[in-house]
């Protein structure tokens, strides 16, 4: 009876805590990179309550911050970005892809998994791996993984990609694209972004979601890789959204106050979503993993970093 009211005050407790946080991450008190790991040390000290949900939560907070942030944002200087992108993103999705089927062979890692995370590195992390799984039929344990390992290097970008920017004295345009590029998920880009600059987060915003439209020819490359064709293809339909709203911002349908707002609260959602992502890292299933699954993905990522940046310094 003890345990049973001890285990109850505890699971009230890690709740109130837990709002408390999404709370002051609501309000601004919070920054990107404290998000993530206030969210990171709830789940070890706590053990998040709403886990089962999460990936839901962070699946449409994301899509949600990322609409918005299209309100601050204009229609020609938004081409403009995506068509100079155009050929790094080419460049960087084709050898990544290419050099993640190699290193999958030769280090023996389980085709689907050693796929889902190439294709995780390659375009846009959680997403990409969302839309692919089920195209290649890929088993929920091997999804698991992959979206932990993606996870873990998301949260590792965030802190050092800002860092690495400062120190080699990156423009704002320059880190926004190389963000963009060699992070993996759309939350940690944006998140790494919005600590760099305004310049910086529309550049990021842009290019991160110009490239996940590659996860359409990426689709139809997968159905015949794996010889699959009762696949359904994941249509990123929120990016329809994202443009409607850059189309509203360029055109000033709304009034100013009504879109600053828009993307002031958009900003909010996303440091609410890092915290959510933090909250759903498990030190545990991440050392079940093993060695060559987590070898393929840093070795993916530095790779994708080191060139993207040579190209856009060269």
């Amino acid at each position: 009876m003890y345990q049973t009211n001890l285990f109850d005050m505890k699971n009230v407790i890690s709740k109130i805590v837990y709002f408390t946080l999404i709370t002051l991450c609501l309000l601004g008190f919070i920054n990107s990179p404290l998000a993530l790991i206030l969210g990171f040390l709830f789940a070890i000290i706590f053990k998040n309550p709403f886990k089962q949900y999460s990936h839901k939560f962070i699946h449409y907070l994301l899509k949600l911050s990322v609409i918005g942030l299209g309100f601050g944002m204009y229609l020609f200087e938004t081409l403009e970005t995506s068509k100079t992108s155009f050929n790094l993103t080419f460049y960087t999705i084709t050898l990544t892809i290419v050099l993640g089927l190699i290193l999958t062979k030769v280090l023996k890692i389980d085709l689907k998994l050693g796929h889902l995370i190439t294709s995780g590195t390659a375009i846009c992390g959680g997403s990409a791996i969302a839309a692919i799984a089920p195209i290649i039929k890929a088993k929920s344990n091997t999804i698991s993984l992959a979206l932990g390992i993606v996870f873990l290097l998301n949260a590792v970008a965030l802190f050092v990609f800002p860092t690495i920017g400062h120190f080699l004295n990156l423009t704002q345009e320059q880190f926004g694209l190389w963000c963009a590029v060699a992070i993996h998920d759309t939350s940690s880009v944006v998140g790494a972004a919005l600590n760099y600059g305004e310049e910086a987060l529309r550049i990021a915003t842009t290019v991160k979601l110009s490239r996940t439209l590659w996860i359409i020819p990426l689709s139809f490359f997968s159905m015949l890789f794996f010889k699959t064709n009762q696949g359904k293809l994941k249509i990123p339909y929120f990016i329809i959204l994202f443009i409607l709203a850059i189309i509203i911002n360029s055109y000033q349908i709304l009034p100013p106050y009504i879109t600053t707002f828009i993307v002031s609260l958009s900003k909010r959602l996303l440091l609410i979503t890092l915290f959510i992502v933090g909250s759903t890292i498990s030190i545990k299933e991440l050392k079940a993993t093993g060695l060559k699954p987590i070898t393929l993905a840093v070795v993916l990522w530095v790779f994708i970093s080191l060139f993207s940046l040579w190209y856009i310094l060269k």
